[in-house]
């Protein structure tokens, strides 16, 4: 099996239509469609047992108590049977070429070793591009060297499904978000590069029940886990005195109403003078900037 396509799925019977049909016209078909209910309490499950009567695709379908995306994906990286993972979100659709431009520019790449993938464009439509991009067919780069490159915005990231089984999600207990980012940064931490190829093969609509439209609740309601990803940043971006002190802000705007301050420091592994220092600056220039203003 070449392809894993990996669907995690929470109450979306409603719209994981349009990408089951877009899977089914796909050009390439060595690939299987893995789907993880995350506890979903529709009818998800009966939907996904008549479209595997209809014997169009191979799906596999696991239903798992409720526990957020990252931990379906640290399950679903156990049980994929395809050499290449790549995960399509329940309200998202694919290009009919996509997993055969996949196969191609992975095929492009002559010595693999260092590689953990291959990634594409997402779109809210095929000529309507999520993000920025660079000048070019494509471009050899860690995920920590987006910025550098002009690789901005979503993107639709392909790995090795081998190399992704040995980079899991920490776990965090009560809490049932990590973002992706944590995961991928460590790889390129680690100097995995993936090549980055200018097509459109995902295409996207952030519904009002999505994380991306939800992503400041989401970071706060996740304190743990998003001291983890705030800390690794930190350090995988090597930032000085005020870059640091920058992002023990922003973590302390996403938990100052339901953490003090010497909680969120403590989860930032930092001393509490250190978070007060942090939020005093970053106070006193917003309150020049709006009396400039």
């Amino acid at each position: 099996m070449k392809i894993t396509v990996f669907t995690p799925t929470y109450n979306r019977a409603y719209i994981l239509g349009k990408l089951y049909h877009s899977l089914v016209i796909q050009a390439y078909r060595n690939f299987e469609w893995l789907i993880i209910d995350d506890g979903s309490s529709d009818h998800t499950e009966e939907l996904v047992e008549n479209w595997k009567e209809e014997n169009e695709i191979t799906i596999r379908y696991y239903k798992v108590d409720n526990g957020g995306k990252h931990r379906a994906i640290n399950k679903a990286t156990d049980l994929a049977k395809g050499e290449l993972f790549f995960i399509v979100d329940s309200d998202d659709t694919l290009t009919s070429n996509a997993l055969q431009t996949i196969v191609g520019w992975e095929e492009s790449i002559s010595d693999k070793e260092g590689f953990c993938g291959v990634s594409g464009n997402r779109g809210k439509e095929i000529n309507n591009l999520i993000g920025e991009t660079f000048d070019g067919e494509f471009v050899d780069a860690t995920s920590l060297q987006r910025n550098d490159k002009n690789i901005k915005g979503d993107k639709a990231e392909v790995f090795y499904t081998g190399i992704l089984r040995n980079y899991k999600f920490k776990e965090f207990e009560g809490e049932k978000f990590l973002t992706e980012a944590t995961v991928w940064e460590k790889m390129a931490h680690d100097g995995y590069k993936i090549r980055w190829f200018n097509e459109v093969i995902y295409l996207c609509n952030y519904l009002e029940d999505g994380l991306t439209r939800n992503q400041i609740k989401i970071f706060s309601s996740n304190p743990k886990g998003t001291a983890y990803y705030i800390r690794q940043q930190i350090k995988f971006y090597n930032y000085n005195l005020k870059g640091r002190l920058a992002n023990y802000n922003l973590y302390y705007s996403y938990v100052k109403d339901t953490l003090g301050i010497n909680k969120a420091a403590k989860l930032l592994e930092i001393k509490s003078l250190t978070l007060l220092l942090a939020v005093g600056i970053f106070q006193t220039k917003n309150y020049i900037w709006t009396r400039i203003k």
